[in-house]
């Protein structure tokens, strides 16, 4: 498994300090339930390690990674407890052979070009940018790429629902890591509820999943002009023809023939195609890989296999 590009699926890594090893459990089942199964879970608190053990117990396919690592000797307690990736605040040479040694990720911690530099040297690509808002932010992180043309990054530090999308939309950032899904003190109290709403709202923040369109089918030209004319006058709505269908407005497009969907397509708009698509085979829905549109080498459109409500159901980049 590429650890790094599945984080990057993913998009967000909760940031976690852990007081108590016993909240692991239900602190994963909240994360997962809200739709981000990873987290990092730091290592400056005295539970860090019984905590990722536990996590990675009761749920092997989790993403659970160390934070805040030091030295070599948190690097193997934390592979042993089950972490599947490291992370540190700063870029320590002997630290990142080690994990190399061992077979760990590592995403050390940079903060200028010269630890880009260094983490280059060691044959590292991705890097952490920490503490990402204090070093100067996105602006910053953008300066500092260009020269680095082969360099990907994971920012922490002052992220949150505010600027997480200005983050993520850099093609140089695969995730971003933050705190604000779990604060101190829904976690002291335990308030599982209040964390999973907060993942899913940011995950719903940050995939922006929307209707852009609804696809009527027709048996021929003569019934989809009907059909888009009367919606028109309808609505006061602009008609517009094209080559194989006709939109009223700019959301409704009627096809001159029946297309995909029993009665028609649904297009759902994404910021993140890639991310839209992992969470939702995470959900457990299938897609027909046979219908993806790629542009430039990148996904932009993708139908899911079976339909809902007699209606073919497809996710769009959003431009």
């Amino acid at each position: 498994m590429d650890i790094l590009k599945e984080l990057s699926l993913i998009g967000i890594v909760p940031v976690i300090a852990i007081n108590d090893a016993a909240d692991a459990v239900p602190l994963a089942q909240a994360l997962c339930d809200g739709g981000l199964p990873c987290a990092e879970v730091t290592f400056r608190t005295a539970a860090a390690e019984e905590a990722i053990r536990n996590m990675t117990k009761a749920f092997p396919d989790m993403l659970v990674g160390a934070g805040t690592v030091l030295t070599n000797d948190q690097v193997d307690r934390a592979v042993a407890a089950g972490a599947k990736f490291i992370v540190s605040p700063g870029l320590n040479p002997e630290t990142v052979k080690h994990c190399q040694e061992i077979g760990i990720p590592v995403c050390p911690g940079t903060s200028n070009p010269s630890d880009i530099e260094m983490a280059l040297s060691l044959g590292l690509k991705t890097v952490k940018f920490f503490p990402a808002e204090a070093a100067g932010g996105l602006k910053y992180i953008k300066s500092i790429a260009a020269p680095y043309v082969d360099v990907t990054f994971m920012p922490t530090g002052g992220i949150n629902e505010k600027n997480l999308l200005d983050y993520l939309s850099f093609k140089k950032i695969i995730c971003c890591g933050g705190s604000w899904m779990v604060p101190g003190d829904a976690l002291a109290a335990k308030d599982w509820d209040r964390i999973r709403s907060l993942v899913s709202s940011a995950v719903t923040l940050m995939l922006g999943m929307e209707v852009v369109h609804v696809g009527i089918n027709s048996a021929d030209e003569a019934e989809a002009m009907d059909t888009a004319t009367k919606l028109c006058k309808l609505f006061n709505w602009p008609i517009k023809v094209g080559n194989k269908s006709i939109f009223a407005g700019s959301g409704v497009e009627v096809m001159k023939m029946p297309f995909r969907g029993t009665h028609g397509h649904i297009g759902i708009q994404t910021n993140f195609i890639d991310r839209a698509k992992a969470y939702l085979e995470r959900q457990g829905f299938v897609f027909d890989e046979s219908s993806a549109n790629i542009k430039d080498g990148k996904l932009t459109a993708i139908y899911l296999k079976d339909e809902i409500a007699g209606f073919a159901v497809h996710l769009v980049q959003k431009k």
